[in-house]
């Protein structure tokens, strides 16, 4: 594994281990894949608040969305068979549906472009306050016709993909969970994922929860639903670790996967931007693609009313990352835009040298913590609590074996003054001079703030 990676590596989980104490989410599951194996496995925080069970590597989220790309793999693989084709009108495979529904193609479908409702009239059980909706009300939803024309901009339909596990059940004569466990997950080698629930005994499952609005508290919502004829878009639980190794398998330069490189080019080349959006963002079929400053991403959210996820691969770069939060409010999306800076600046800058490898760790201030991050021959210094924390990071260059000069920084810091490490009798250093500031570890700030403060609560 390349130093740079190794070194970021480190950096990732301290990182995310603040953003959680800071954002006070009950829990988060991450995953980094390099070359398609695991290089970063690791959780934080809980399974179940009600529980105060630790949250662990090996329990298994709601990934709802990421189903989406499960069953496009599931087609691309019927069209390598020639039982599919992208262009074949979906109403060769399932009677019932409205004219125009039927006229839609399979790659309308799957890049979100056959103009069908979202989530029906009654999209309730997205509120959990009905059930997900069975074969007989999707076939009867169907019968509507679309919303707008196909094909003349992206509209996410949940309910178009509910009609392409209609296809894959008409094609295979097999119903859609089980022909896509046995033709992609376990193809995969993906021990720890289903297209649906309920789990095989003993496997462990974390609990998703509400946000602490409008309460002041979050409540356990059990995310245990059979979400029926819509697991092809919704169903999936699974890990972050299972998900970064399947999503690493659809890089069209990935060695081994269920999937020729011709249709994984063709899964991730952009159909659709997302018009109405700040974020500049596209869709393939059953893949999202997005960006982080030169590095291009593909990959996929997924939002149950308990739990928020989000993973991303990097081609090129043999990466992948994963994200799952157990909160309605997870902050999956920005904490993986985050390791993703945080990969791209290790790589961009380098690991540290020997003369760089001591400026580390978190300091604090009574206004906050600052991360020493060395890279290479210069030292950033990071704000953990930016959900970039590498934005606009003043660097430090080390002029001496504990001295170096601020030689970047905003025009309100500290801009060209003195940095220094101060160590103690045992040659570990015990603080940090930045300018006139002095920055202590974090017991000894809370030491000082209670001996100054304490009193006056």
């Amino acid at each position: 594994m390349k130093s740079w990676l190794t070194a970021a590596l480190d950096y990732v989980p301290r990182w995310i281990d603040y953003q959680m104490r800071l954002s006070e989410q009950p829990g988060c599951s991450i995953s980094i894949a390099h070359r398609g194996k695991v290089v970063l496995e690791q959780a934080f925080g809980y399974a179940s608040l009600a529980s105060g069970e630790a949250l662990t590597p090996r329990h298994r989220l709601r990934v709802a969305s990421h189903s989406k790309t499960f069953t496009a793999a599931g087609i691309m693989k019927l069209r390598e068979a020639d039982k599919v084709r992208l262009d074949d009108p979906v109403g060769r495979y399932v009677d019932g549906l409205h004219p125009k529904i039927a006229r839609a193609t399979v790659g309308q479908l799957l890049s979100h472009s056959a103009g069908i409702i979202r989530d029906g009239l009654d999209a309730g059980q997205w509120q959990d306050r009905r059930p997900y909706l069975d074969e007989a009300e999707l076939r009867a939803a169907l019968t509507e016709a679309p919303i707008i024309p196909a094909s003349t901009r992206f509209k996410y339909s949940n309910h178009g993909f509910g009609l392409l596990g209609l296809v894959i059940e008409a094609v295979t004569g097999m119903p859609y969970r089980d022909w896509i466990r046995r033709t992609i997950v376990v193809p995969s080698k993906l021990a720890e994922t289903e297209p649906d629930m309920p789990l095989p005994d003993g496997a462990m499952m974390g609990r998703g929860h509400s946000g602490k609005l409008p309460l002041g508290r979050r409540l356990v919502v059990p995310g245990t639903n059979d979400t029926r004829a819509l697991s092809a878009a919704t169903g999936f639980v699974s890990t972050a670790s299972d998900l970064v190794r399947f999503f690493a398998s659809l890089d069209p330069a990935a060695r081994r996967s269920v999937l020729s490189p011709e249709s994984r080019r063709e899964m991730i080349r952009r159909q659709w931007s997302d018009a109405h959006s700040s974020i500049a963002r596209h869709y393939g079929l059953g893949v999202i693609l997005g960006s982080i400053g030169d590095w291009e991403w593909f990959g996929h959210s997924g939002g149950f009313q308990s739990c928020i996820s989000r993973t991303t691969v990097i081609p090129g770069k043999d990466l992948a990352v994963s994200i799952l939060t157990n909160a309605v409010d997870g902050y999956a999306h920005p904490w993986s835009d985050g390791v993703l800076q945080i990969l791209r600046g290790y790589e961009s800058r380098g690991a540290p040298t020997s003369r760089t490898q001591d400026w580390r760790g978190r300091w604090w201030t009574l206004w906050g913590p600052i991360d020493l991050v060395p890279m290479k021959d210069h030292v950033l210094l990071c704000a953990p609590g930016l959900m970039n924390p590498l934005m606009d990071a003043g660097e430090i260059a080390v002029t001496g074996e504990d001295t170096g000069t601020i030689r970047l920084a905003g025009g309100f810091a500290n801009h060209g003054e003195q940095a220094k490490l101060v160590r103690g009798g045992d040659g570990k250093v015990v603080e940090i001079v930045l300018g006139g500031n002095r920055l202590v570890p974090e017991a000894a700030i809370a030491a000082e703030l209670e001996g100054r403060y304490g009193k006056n609560v």
